[in-house]
C-alpha cells in the first residue's frame, strides 16, 4: 500500500487578473480551487496512474473540509489528524506575472504530531510512505528524520520529498527515493550544479548517504537517475509550460506508481519524467492521458560510465 503524508496541506485558490494594479480594485476572470500540498499532490497523481493510495497527515476547518470532499470526489482514501485552526488557503495570483501569497498553516500541538507518528508506525512491511513538503514551524524540525528511523525499523519504503533543511536533516538516512532538483542539490552540498557531470556525482554521494533511487530534475537539461553504479539521463518532451506547480510531486508520482506496478528502473524514470512534463504543460496535476500521450516523446539513455 502507499501512503503520502502532508504536514502542512492547503487549498490552492487561483485566480486570472487581465491587468493588476497594485493598491488599486482587481476583478478576476477565471478562478479554480484545488486540494493542495506536496503528499496531497503525490495522491492525486497516483490515482490518475491507478494506484491506490491514502492521504496522511494534518486538516482543519472548512478548509479541511473542502480538501476531504475533493479527495472523496477523486476516490483517494484518507485519514488525516485533525487540527484545531483551519487549514491554510495559497493564493496565486496570475497575471503579467505570477504572485503568491501563501497562507500560515494552524499550530500543530504535540499530541496530534504523535498521533501522526503512530499512524506512521502502524504501516506495514513493504508499504511506502511518501513524506512531501515543508516542516511547518509548529512540528519538530526533525520529524522526517523521525519517520524514516520509523519506515526502517518496520521496513517501509520511504520518500523523501521535501527541501532546505527538512532535506538536508534527512541526508544519512536510508531511504527509497529522494528527488531534488539541481538547485536543491547544490544547496545540500555548498556548491552549484550545472552539468550533467556534477549532477551524476552528487547523486552518487546521496545514494552512498542512504538513498536507494536519486531523481535530480535538472530542467532543460532534463532529469538525471542514480542508483548504485546505474546512470540515466532523460530528455524533456516538447511542450509549452504552463504551470510548475506540482511538476516534481507529478514526477515522484509517476516514479512510484511505475516501480511499485514491478517496472524496472529505466521504466519508471521514464514515467517520472513524462508525469512531471505532464503536469507542467498543464493548468492542474496532469491525468492519465496526458502521461501516456508523452511516454513515447522521453528519451531514457545510460551514461557513459568513465565519465565519472
Amino acid at each position: 500500500m502507499i501512503y503520502t503524508c502532508t504536514l502542512n496541506p492547503s487549498v490552492d485558490y487561483i485566480i486570472h487578473v487581465e491587468q493588476f494594479s497594485q493598491g488599486g480594485l482587481n476583478r478576476g476572470t477565471d478562478t479554480a480551487y484545488y486540494p493542495g500540498g506536496k503528499g496531497i499532490n503525490v495522491s492525486r497523481v497516483l490515482q490518475q496512474l491507478g494506484q491506490q493510495n491514502t492521504a496522511l497527515g494534518f486538516l482543519g476547518g472548512f478548509t479541511g473540509v473542502f480538501i476531504k470532499q475533493e479527495l472523496d470526489k477523486a476516490h483517494i482514501t484518507h485519514d488525516f489528524i485533525e487540527t484545531d485552526g483551519p487549514t491554510r488557503v495559497n493564493m496565486k495570483l496570475k497575471s503579467e506575472e505570477e504572485t503568491e501569497i501563501n497562507g500560515p498553516g494552524p499550530a500543530i500541538s504535540e499530541e496530534q504530531e504523535q498521533k501522526l507518528f503512530q499512524k506512521i508506525a502502524n504501516l506495514n512491511k513493504g508499504d511506502y510512505l511518501v513524506a512531501a513538503g515543508s516542516v511547518p514551524s509548529t512540528v519538530s524540525s526533525d520529524f522526517y528524520v523521525k519517520a524514516a528511523e520509523i519506515c526502517r525499523k518496520n521496513q517501509v519504503n520511504m520518500i523523501a520529498d521535501t527541501s532546505s533543511n527538512a532535506l538536508k536533516k534527512i541526508v544519512g538516512q536510508e531511504v527509497f527515493l529522494v528527488k531534488p532538483n539541481h538547485h536543491e542539490l547544490g544547496e545540500l552540498f555548498d556548491t552549484t550544479i550545472t552539468t550533467v557531470e556534477d549532477a551524476v556525482y552528487y547523486g552518487r554521494k546521496l545514494h552512498e548517504q542512504g538513498a536507494k533511487h536519486v531523481i535530480i530534475s535538472m530542467g532543460g537539461q532534463g532529469a538525471v537517475y542514480v542508483s548504485g553504479d546505474m546512470y540515466l539521463q532523460a530528455n524533456v518532451p516538447a511542450g509549452e509550460v504552463r504551470n510548475t506547480v506540482g511538476s516534481g510531486d507529478s514526477m515522484v508520482a509517476g516514479f512510484l506508481a511505475s516501480i511499485s506496478a514491478g517496472s524496472k528502473p529505466e521504466k519508471a524514470f521514464q514515467t517520472a519524467v513524462a508525469a512531471g512534463s505532464a503536469t507542467a504543460f498543464q493548468d492542474d496535476l496532469c491525468e492519465r492521458a496526458d502521461v501516456d500521450s508523452l511516454l513515447p516523446h522521453v528519451t531514457v539513455h545510460s551514461l557513459d560510465k568513465g565519465r565519472f
